[in-house]
């Protein structure tokens, strides 16, 4: 069991920082340090990664923005509309920062006429280490409490209960992939694997850790991350596909080749 601990703002004098805020840019520098590692590891440009960050994450936070807005919460914002622009305060959906990102990026990748899965690769190297910092500043301010539990890594809630917490068990998702891809860079994998690995494992956590989550709206049974993370596993599968498609068609020749005999 985890205690109960919240940290939502730092006074310094007249001025006030945002706990989930300062994490999250803190995640951005970290993820964005360990991708331009990886890129020039790689023989990619490090400055290219650093521009296309820049525009990834205005996509991403736009993107996030509007997720949570029409998906998670729409009624607050309708009341008080400037309300939308309070991000400080939190409320973003990673799903929407995740597709607002990759459509950027994308086209970014593709306007300058560069290797688009090797860079994105490079980007996603970095992620799980910013998913990992930022969403500490989740589980700081406990934006996402969960369902009544006795799991060891529940946190004891100021209303006596014992609950799961969406941010931590994220956080260390976050820490868990990052070490698998560091574990693995001396392996050789086609351009777009690690985008595809985390885009695949990362939607079948959410599908099952979105079922601890205790105040999500849902829609006919399931909360909008669900829905969207169903996409995300249907996509890393289609993306495990495409990049290894020489391999599969290869051994389909193959087979092939010994049926005739």
């Amino acid at each position: 069991m985890i205690p109960y601990f919240e940290l939502k703002t730092i006074e310094l004098g007249p001025l006030t920082i945002y706990v989930w805020g300062l994490f999250v840019a803190l995640g951005i520098v970290a993820g964005l340090l360990i991708s331009r590692w990886f890129a020039k590891k790689k023989g990619l440009d490090p400055k290219i990664i650093s521009d296309l960050t820049g525009w990834v994450v205005l996509a991403g936070v736009v993107g996030a923005r509007l997720f949570h807005v029409l998906f998670y919460d729409l009624g607050t914002y309708i009341e008080n509309p400037f309300s939308v622009f309070y991000i400080w305060e939190g409320g973003m959906s990673i799903f929407g920062g995740f597709f607002g990102a990759v459509i950027v990026g994308v086209w970014y990748l593709k306007y300058k006429k560069l290797q688009v899965l090797s860079y994105v690769d490079a980007v996603v190297f970095g992620l799980p280490w910013g998913l990992f910092v930022g969403r500490i500043g989740c589980f700081l301010i406990h934006d996402h409490p969960g369902i009544q539990t006795d799991f060891f890594l529940g946190v004891l809630y100021p209303d006596g209960i014992i609950r799961h917490d969406h941010g931590l068990y994220l956080s260390l998702l976050g820490l868990a992939i990052g070490l698998w891809f560091l574990r693995s860079i001396k392996m050789k994998t086609p351009a777009g694997y690690y985008a595809a690995m985390f885009t695949l494992f990362y939607g079948i956590f959410r599908i099952q850790i979105d079922e601890l989550r205790l105040l999500d709206v849902t829609y006919w049974g399931f909360t909008p991350g669900q829905y969207f993370s169903l996409l995300l596993v249907l996509l890393g599968i289609f993306m495990f596909g495409w990049i290894n498609r020489d391999k599969i068609n290869a051994g389909r020749r193959l087979t092939n080749k010994d049926n005739r005999l």
